[in-house]
């Protein structure tokens, strides 16, 4: 199965000159956007899954939540996202004393005008890095649930429109780990795609090794070499060239029946929203197009399945106590959905 979880996405010949794009547009949207996942590489070593992941996020518009152990580069992974895209982006590092409108504003009193003023908090942003996130209270989490979904935030009862376009990163430990509050399903929810970040393989742990041997440091991605090599108009051209990318009525049935099936599962209380196939149809286009076609097959569907329904799912305690993972589950559902040919 094509995870981009599991296997390094898109490659070379699927590029610029090995696509099957019909004009010189997506072609160079594409191109676009492989050079930013080779930018990202110069910082990152040997998690291509995940920077995949991410580029699929750009072209859906959809948020990320990144998880794995502390030390795995999920943070700087993000960071060289950033550093390759030409921009605003800004961090907020999520703790338990943290506020809600730490995160998205709050009015002023200036006493020299004596009117209050709106002053925008860290979310007014094109690329949001929220770091930790479920290092913080469910309340303050929830500060970024109408910014996520409506690309909007109210306060005093005036909603303010958040830059275009707008992508949150969101980065979290284990919840098994000590500190951490699960976020909400709600809030889950609202990220397009979940990517595990894994520790890395051992050769890939002496390629990190030799880097910073040589002199690498991650704290500055210029002097390793990481440049904006893509902006909000390569975004919009990549995203109007997978708008055009075709999906037949036998492959949106067979996203709903995948999602459906979560919904009947003994080993879930919960199953996939309309919203997550939703989500499931947005991935599997943007995907077809990276991989240099222009209408979607079932193996598309295959390859997304996993990051964007994991989260959306929530299993039954005991199936958690028999070992049972939710992407086991989804897995089993996939190899069991008649597949449209």
């Amino acid at each position: 199965m094509m995870d981009p979880t599991t296997d390094n996405g898109p490659t070379g010949d699927t590029g610029p000159n090995g696509d099957k794009g019909s004009d010189q547009a997506p072609r160079d949207a594409r191109a676009s956007l492989e050079a930013l996942r080779a930018e990202i590489s110069k910082a990152v070593v040997g998690q291509d899954p995940a920077v995949t992941g991410l580029v699929v996020a750009l072209l859906c518009r959809g948020h990320v939540l990144l998880e794995g152990v502390p030390g795995v580069a999920k943070t700087l992974l993000v960071r060289a996202l950033a550093a390759s895209l030409e921009l605003d982006t800004k961090r907020v590092q999520f703790t338990p004393d943290l506020m809600p409108s730490d995160v998205t504003g709050s009015l002023v009193y200036d006493a020299r005008t004596t009117e209050f003023s709106f002053q925008p908090g860290p979310v007014f942003t094109n690329l949001l890095l929220a770091d930790e996130i479920n290092r913080t209270p469910p309340k303050t989490q929830s500060s970024l649930l109408e910014a996520m979904e409506e690309r909007q935030v109210t306060v005093d009862g005036t909603p303010r429109p958040l830059p275009e376009p707008f992508l949150v990163a969101a980065t979290q430990n284990p919840v098994e780990y000590e500190g951490t509050y699960p976020l909400p399903e709600a809030q889950l929810d609202r990220f397009l795609l979940k990517l595990t970040v894994p520790l890395p393989s051992r050769q890939d742990e002496i390629d990190v090794l030799t880097r910073h041997a040589e002199g690498f440091n991650p704290r500055d991605l210029r002097a390793a070499g990481v440049r904006p090599v893509a902006g909000p108009a390569d975004l919009e051209a990549a995203r109007a060239a997978v708008a055009e990318t075709s999906i037949s009525p036998e492959i949106t049935a067979y996203v709903v029946d995948v999602c459906r099936a979560t919904r009947d599962s003994p080993s879930l209380t919960l199953g996939v929203s309309p919203r997550g196939a939703t989500a499931l149809l947005s991935t599997a286009r943007a995907w077809a197009w990276l991989t240099g076609r222009d209408y979607v097959i079932p193996d598309d569907v295959k390859a997304l399945a996993l990051p964007t329904l994991r989260h959306r799912v929530q299993l039954r305690p005991e199936a958690e106590m028999e070992g049972v993972t939710a992407d086991a589950v989804i897995n089993a559902i996939l190899a069991h959905v008649p597949v449209p040919r």
